[in-house]
């Protein structure tokens, strides 16, 4: 059954945003929207100084740059911005980025990236999450606690040139903060909420040995009672309880070598998808009544090794990756209160990746001509990937009037993919303002499967299916750009690329639909970035275009309830732009704004399942996306600060299914949050979506079996609570 922390909401808004007094000494600068965490209080008292927007520092092209001077659009969220603004997951970091939506289910597994209108299924992302330079080739592993991470980017646009076969859409890069070198660190904190949440959190890292060796340490244990309630019992159904933990060694053995180890791990342990029929939630949100009340299970573990040669004329970088996981869900896949179908899932992946680059030093840049040098990176990727699916839906005798209980095995599947690519890059600068960029890079992928379906016993109108199938996949993807710098903090940029996507083999689809082929797509973007008033305020805007073809779309497969596959429809077209504003008008006072134009339709010609999708909306992609903050803090006595934040997010309509037969109108949410913090403790209180909106952010098409044809699930309701913790 539900709890309910008694905090009243009123008392709760007061402590948040009660303002108090200025007082003499403001506190060290807020993080914003974007950037790297503010730096130290500088020791000049000029407060023209202080009121500077920090440097972002990104990796968006691999070798770190100045977010402000590459022709990519990126937004950058800072540790600060993470811990401050109370960011969990990956997906609670979009509220910053324009033109990002995330398809999340209550289920951790299933959290899916669109960014300008391109996604696409679990098991083949459009938008691939890496993780220290490790692509989450399946998205099963993309949405995980974030625990000691110093920055999350997310990279919009055709990014295949630099990192292949899933960034079509674009990336997202989440990078761990290293452990402290020079003393020891640590962090505890213990928030507690509604719903029955708490949450224990801790970290410490520091050296070894002087000056070479630290190592650090960061664990949280989490759990909270479910949102939706079963009527039938009076059991909330998708409750969440999870460990996850994660280790590092960092070494520096001399000034020009540097490595590190991450390990990382996390244990959930899960209720059930809280999944009903889409009419009956839009009437009584939060309820699903169902006979069998199920789970959702999900085990990672990865291990990262990385290294990295600074020389004088040139850097080595080396990443190895390790990523296991597994998961387990065993559901009522009717979701009704009769006894009609149960589902098992199981899901194994092994992943293996190591990548090898070589890139040119900024000082030892190569100079080709009077005022002309050229800037390099080269480097050689390989992965190798095992993927293993048993699921089982259990129709029960009252769905086929038969006297047993009849097992259908869909799919029994086996994936092993292999891949190799090449890429470059180079830089031309003329005459110190402008940019002109050229790379491409080289795929080559060879993909096995096995597949089967059948039932237990056979039934002669459910024959069963066995597919034994190799194919091998290569594709080009080059990209150019041309950046030019206006004045010294503020350029122009345009660029063209071609985003790729393999092919390969779904584990459970009609038949003769098991394999689908690749997807391309042309990207065409420009962009200003720019820095205003000395510094205070920084603002960028991009136009883009994209044209693709073979557009690969996640369908229901019509003879296996709740299964889906990949198809290639046809062709699509998406167009929009995107402004990003940061600002700091006052000392301790942060500013940021975002927003988000997308208008993403089917090529005329274009079919899914049968039918003509032509000019239909691509689903899950908001028509626009907007989003507004601020963040104010100060000192108190020079002994502790304090700090207030508000967040707001905005997202357009948009349709669920590419029939655009149901949709979700446009919705709002709102986050509060603020705190005192000392020198060794501190204390917060916290509201997400403050003014309790109610929202359907996930549907999908379920015919025969929901009402309405679809099944969905609310957005989290209103949760709030207060957090004590202890730092040194």
């Amino acid at each position: 059954m539900r709890r309910t922390l008694q905090l009243p909401l009123t008392v709760t808004l007061a402590l948040a945003l009660s303002s108090g007094a200025v007082l003499a000494q403001s506190a060290p600068p807020a993080g914003q929207g974007q950037g790297t965490p503010a730096p130290a209080p500088p020791s000049s008292d000029d407060p023209a100084v202080r009121l500077q927007l920090p440097t972002v520092t990104v990796t968006a092209l691999k070798e770190p740059a100045d977010l402000q001077t590459i022709p990519v659009s990126v937004t950058a969220v800072s540790a600060e911005t993470i811990e401050r603004a109370g960011i969990r997951i990956v997906s609670d970091a979009t509220l910053f980025a324009p033109n990002a939506y995330f398809t999340d289910f209550s289920a951790r597994k299933l959290s899916n990236a669109r960014f300008r209108g391109i996604g696409a299924s679990p098991g083949n992302p459009a938008v691939t999450t890496y993780v220290d330079g490790v692509p989450q080739i399946n998205s099963n592993t993309a949405s995980l606690d974030l625990l000691d991470v110093e920055q999350i980017e997310f990279v919009r646009g055709a990014q295949s040139a630099l990192f292949g076969r899933n960034a079509l859409g674009g990336l997202i890069n989440v990078t761990s903060a290293r452990p402290a070198r020079d003393r020891w660190t640590g962090d505890f904190s213990v928030p507690f909420g509604n719903h029955g949440a708490w949450d224990l959190r801790g970290s410490a890292s520091g050296p070894v040995v002087a000056d070479k060796l630290s190592v650090g340490v960061a664990l949280r244990q989490a759990e909270r009672e479910g949102f939706t309630v079963n009527p039938l019992t009076g059991n909330d159904l998708d409750y969440r309880s999870a460990f996850s933990a994660k280790g590092q060694i960092h070494w520096t053995p001399g000034s020009e070598w540097e490595a590190r180890v991450i390990v990382s791990g996390e244990r959930a342990r899960d209720g059930d998808y809280a999944l009903n029929d889409l009419a009956a939630l839009r009437q009584r949100p939060y309820e699903s009544a169902r006979d069998f009340e199920g789970l959702t299970n999900r085990d990672v573990f990865g291990t990262t090794i990385q290294a990295r040669r600074t020389g004088e004329s040139f850097t080595l970088t080396s990443t190895t990756g390790f990523v296991n996981w597994s998961t387990s869900d065993l559901t009522d896949l009717d979701y009704s209160p009769v006894p009609l179908i149960e589902r098992r899932n199981d899901e194994d992946d092994l992943l293996f990746t190591q990548e090898v680059r070589v890139a040119s030093r900024e000082p030892a840049a190569l100079n080709i001509a009077s005022g002309a040098s050229i800037r390099w990176q080269a480097g050689v990727f390989l992965f190798t990937q095992n993927y293993e699916q048993e699921a089982v839906n259990s129709l029960q005798p009252a769905l086929t009037q038969a006297p047993l209980t009849l097992e259908q095995y869909s799919p029994v599947a086996d994936l092993d993919d292999f891949g190799l690519g090449f890429f470059g890059q180079g830089t031309m600068t003329l005459g110190q303002r402008l940019d002109l960029i050229a790379g491409a890079r080289v795929d080559y992928e060879n993909k096995n499967a096995t597949l089967s379906t059948f039932t237990v016993p056979a039934l002669p109108l459910a024959p069963s299916t066995s597919v034994v199938a190799e194919e091998s996949f290569s594709n080009v993807s080059p990209q150019l750009a041309v950046a030019y710098r206006l004045e010294s903090d503020r350029s122009i940029y345009a660029s063209l690329g071609r985003g790729y996507k393999a092919g390969g083999f779904n584990p459970s689809s009609p038949a003769g639909s098991e394999a689908y082929d690749e997807e391309h797509t042309w990207h065409l973007e420009g962009g200003l970035k720019s820095r205003w008033a000395n510094g205070r305020v920084s603002a960028n805007a991009a136009v883009f275009y994209i044209d693709w073809n073979d557009l690969q779309l996640n369908v229901p497969d019509p003879f296996v309830p709740a299964q889906f596959y990949i198809a290639n429809v046809g062709g699509a077209v998406s167009r929009g732009f995107e402004l990003e504003l940061n600002a700091r008008p006052l000392v301790g006072v942060d500013l940021f704004g975002a927003f988000g134009y997308t208008n993403a339709r089917f090529d005329d010609g274009s079919r899914s399942s049968g039918v003509d999708v032509g000019g239909n909306e691509l689903p899950n992609t908001p028509d626009y996306t907007a989003s507004a903050g601020v963040q104010y803090s100060a000192a108190i006595r020079q002994m502790a600060s304090w700090y207030a934040r508000a967040d707001l997010a905005f997202y357009g309509a948009f349709k669920y299914d590419d029939a655009n037969l149901e949709g979700q109108e446009a919705y709002s949410v709102v986050n509060l949050r603020g705190g005192i913090r000392g020198r060794l403790l501190r204390g917060e209180i916290w509201m997400r979506n403050a003014f309790d909106t109610t929202y359907i952010p996930v549907a999908f098409a379920f015919p025969g079996l929901a009402p309405s044809g679809f099944l969905g699930e609310n957005g989290a309701p209103r949760t709030f609570g207060i957090s004590v913790g202890v730092g040194f």
